[in-house]
């Protein structure tokens, strides 16, 4: 039998307010640049109306992670067998963190897992379009927008358009 001490002092630590569950995520937008909106931190976010139509960022970042990570890690986000579930990654994970992992990849090999992810730094077809993905994860992860291709999106505008060709040709 074990001692019940460690639980005991952790529910005293709780109950005190000395830990405390993690904050939610900050995804609310407080600006938008024309192409995409930022949350206060000027982090890219997602934006879905009451109605449920989704910023065209959202909706290429639902098309890109599509074209280029669900292969490993899933569709919709939920993750595989041998990737996780970057919709959960996602809300837990600094914005700069995510995009360390994707231009760099990852590795973590050992007894207990196998982790390998691949660099993408110098796919266009991915970094040109990371902040989509990362807001299309964020969406998805926060319950903003179901499983599947979204229903209803705005159309892409003229700023996207031009920042995106700027990117692909650069």
């Amino acid at each position: 039998m074990r001692p019940a001490t460690p639980l005991l002092a952790f529910a005293i630590f709780v109950a005190a307010g000395v830990v405390q569950a993690q904050d939610a995520p900050d995804v609310a937008v407080a600006s938008n640049d024309g192409v995409r909106s930022f949350n206060a931190e000027d982090i890219p976010t997602f934006d879905v109306s009451a109605e449920g139509v989704v910023d065209w960022p959202t909706f290429s970042g639902y098309r890109r992670y599509h074209s280029d990570c669900h292969v490993c890690h899933g569709p919709d986000g939920e993750g595989s067998s041998y990737a996780p579930a970057l919709k959960d990654s996602a809300m837990r994970m600094d914005y700069y963190d995510f995009i360390g992992i994707v231009a760099s990849g990852k590795q973590e090999v050992g007894a207990a897992q196998n982790q390998v992810m691949p660099a993408f730094g110098t796919n266009p077809n991915v970094m040109c379009y990371i902040d989509d993905i990362w807001t299309y994860l964020r969406a998805r992860g926060s319950d903003a927008i179901p499983r599947g291709r979204p229903a209803q999106r705005a159309d892409k505008t003229d700023a996207f358009a031009e920042a995106e060709k700027a990117c692909m040709e650069g």
